[in-house]
């Protein structure tokens, strides 16, 4: 049964789909709302509680003009000096607080045969996840737009002869902190992955780009120091397995545009504008 967060969501994500599509006509309040069958002021009310800003505020995060605005600014490269570790606002760069640890060769080639995996279900502004962790960090973290049980059964299949509990332990709850921007217990946070070394590069590399900026596909793989490798680049970044925590929604097309993503494309613009209007306001 849907929760009433999964609910308003879908209808957030519904307008914000709409506004997207309809950008050129400029529709207005009173369309949008018609939209997701809300009344005008309903909505301005839900859509200003979930993002912190109106419809019309929203969308122009969404274009492409932003998106390329955003993607020319110097400040906005993957390698500056000056990357910052201070949390003071929300442009700061609190993604280098994670740190990954790859799994052991033996621990990828076996499907985590000697692993003890705790999971649980969240909340989130997008949905519902599933997070899940070992002793030394979390392993995945999943958009559940499913059942519960076709989400761990998802779950299985990247780690099939772990051993499961359901429980939300203290690496789980600082990980679920990123939601709320309670970003004091990020330093807490580590990932324990599953991947190749170059997929292990591509991720650690995907936490430098702060909350508000943008990549494209060919500056990642530039960043890198292999500017040929957009093509090896997007399977590593489609291959995420630990959503928004490893932001992948925030790589996009040289155009301007958004792209496909693998928790929906909907949600991925939904994302990168709830990140630019928490940025921008500095919230």
């Amino acid at each position: 049964m849907e929760t009433q967060n999964e609910i308003d969501y879908k209808r957030i994500a519904e307008a914000i789909e709409f506004l997207r599509l309809n950008y050129k006509h400029q529709p207005t309040l009173e369309e949008a709302a018609e939209h997701v069958n809300l009344s005008p002021f309903h909505f301005q009310r839900m859509f200003k509680d979930w993002a912190g800003v109106t419809p019309k505020q929203f969308l122009q995060y969404l274009s492409i003009g932003h998106a390329k605005a955003i993607l020319k600014d110097k400040s906005a490269s993957l390698f500056d000096t000056a990357f910052e570790t201070g949390l003071s606002g929300t442009g700061r760069l609190h993604d280098l607080f994670i740190k990954v640890e790859g799994m052991t060769p033996g621990e990828y080639k076996n499907g985590g045969e000697q692993l003890s995996i705790n999971y649980s279900f969240a909340e989130s502004p997008f949905g519902t996840i599933i997070v899940a962790s070992t002793t030394k960090g979390i392993c995945y973290m999943a958009f559940a737009d499913g059942s519960n049980d076709d989400a761990f059964d998802e779950l299985k299949k990247h780690f099939p002869n772990a051993r499961y509990q359901q429980f939300l332990d203290t690496i789980q709850q600082n990980a679920l902190c990123i939601f709320t921007q309670d970003w004091a217990k990020l330093s807490d946070i580590k990932l324990h992955l599953k991947g190749t070394p170059f997929q292990l590069k591509v991720w650690e590399t995907l936490l430098k780009v702060p909350m508000g900026k943008l990549v494209t596909y060919g500056g990642l793989a530039g960043g890198l120091q292999n500017a040929n490798a957009s093509r090896a680049v997007g399977s590593a970044v489609a291959d995420n397995p630990v959503a928004f925590l490893i932001p992948c929604h925030r790589v996009i097309k040289a155009t301007g545009e958004t792209g496909q993503y693998h928790w929906g494309s909907q949600r991925k613009n939904a994302m990168i504008g709830w990140e630019a209007s928490k940025a921008f306001a500095g919230v």
